[in-house]
Parts: structure tokens; sequence; C-alpha cells
């Protein structure tokens, strides 16, 4: 079983330990709130070759131990990107509010979109929230990402919470996947948002945030991309 050492930020800055136990990773698809916009980011993928999935919201399993607070990822091949994504925690009866990028294999997604999340390791930010603290301002939550490097970073998505289905229903959903119901010990990816623009995105770097303004805080990760370059010939 996965750990996952994290930090409870509370509101006034202060932090706790959470050892986090990782039971179960799943990955929500296609969740965008304003069917329009979720269109839009199928539409992205299927430009670049991906078939759709015949049911939305989709959810994709992931073995546990591909979720991770590295700040570099090592991948198979150069055709993979991130995706930002809001990120709930269920842990001893308690919700918890993370982000994380769901990297992707962008040329295996075209045969399957299962398979493809499988081929990455999953980046969750270091930090926590609580549910209760944010619930009521969920929408206002603000979400980015970007590619690149310090002063050559570009956004690469951006939009509130808002866009997403309600929470509440993601869950709801989410448990009628799980065998009993339980959702103690899972990381729920909830999806994530288009792009600014157009194309994936194909860096060295990806970096995403998530901003409560309310509260003048933000949850944050950054990693680099490792192609596994040392191996000979193609794989």
């Amino acid at each position: 079983m996965t750990i996952l050492n994290l930090l409870l930020r509370n509101p006034g800055g202060s932090a706790t330990q959470m050892n986090f136990s990782v039971r179960r990773l799943l990955m929500a698809g296609f969740t965008g709130r304003n069917q329009k916009i979720a269109m839009k980011h199928v539409e992205e993928l299927l430009a670049y070759g991906v078939v759709a999935p015949k049911k939305t919201p989709s959810f994709y399993a992931v073995p546990n131990h591909l979720v991770s607070t590295v700040t570099e990822l090592e991948v198979l091949g150069k055709n993979t990107s991130g995706e930002v994504e809001p990120v709930l925690l269920f842990h001893r009866g308690q919700r918890y509010l993370s982000v994380g990028s769901d990297h992707t294999d962008r040329e295996l997604e075209k045969t399957s979109i299962a398979k493809s999340k499988v081929m990455c390791g999953k980046i969750l930010a270091p930090e926590v929230w609580s549910y209760k603290e944010v619930k009521n301002g969920w929408d206002k939550l603000l979400l980015r990402s970007w590619i690149g490097h310090s002063r050559k970073k570009t956004i690469y998505q951006e939009a509130p919470l808002g866009a997403f289905l309600q929470p509440e229903k993601l869950v709801r959903l989410a448990q009628s996947y799980i065998r009993g119901g339980n959702l103690d010990g899972t990381v729920l990816f909830l999806g994530t948002i288009p792009i600014v623009g157009s194309g994936l995105g194909f860096s060295a770097n990806f970096s995403g945030e998530l901003i409560d303004k309310a509260r003048k805080r933000q949850l944050s990760f950054s990693y680099r991309i490792k192609p596994m370059n040392w191996l000979k010939g193609d794989f």
C-alpha cells in the first residue's frame, strides 16, 4: 500500500502532518458541469486521435502505487503530457482537497484511455485542505496549469471549479464504482479542464495550482518530465 506524507494546511497558515494510506486510486474524466465545455475537451482529444468514451462522466481505476508527490516523473516515450485536476482524498471519515496532474500517455490513449492512465505516474501536491473549509466556496476556487519552466512558462489551463460537476455528485458516482461504496483510503482525481488555446502541450516541465482567493492561499505542484532516453532502440 502506498503511503503519502502530506501536510494539512489550516486557514491560519499552520500545518499538521497527515500520513495517508492509499487503498485505491480513481480517475474521473469528462466531468464538466456545462456539457459544451466538457465536449471541448472531448474535441481536443478527438483532434489528437483519441476515441471519446461512450459514457460520461467516466471513471478509470489505476494502481495505487502510481500516485506520489515527486518532482521528477520518468516516462516511456516523448508523447506524454499532464492535466491539472482537483483531487479529493478520503481519510478516516473525512474529506480533503488537493491538486494534482493526471499525466497520460497520449499515443496509447488513441487505442485505450483506460490503459493510457496506467502508463504514467500521477502527481499530487504535498499539501491538502479540509474539504469542509472550502465546500461553500467551491465554485470560486481557481484551477490553473503551466507548461515550461521559469520565465518560459506558458499558461496551459485555467478555470474555476464551478466548471466541474458538483463534488457531491462526483462522489456519489465514484461510490457506485467501488464495491461496498466505502471511499476511505481513496484518492479521487476529479477530471480536467480545456486547454487555453489549441492543441495538447508537450513540455519537459508541468506545474499546477489551486487558488483560494477568499483565504489568500494556494496549493501547488511542479515536476519535470524525464523520458527514458537511456533505452537503446524504440520501445
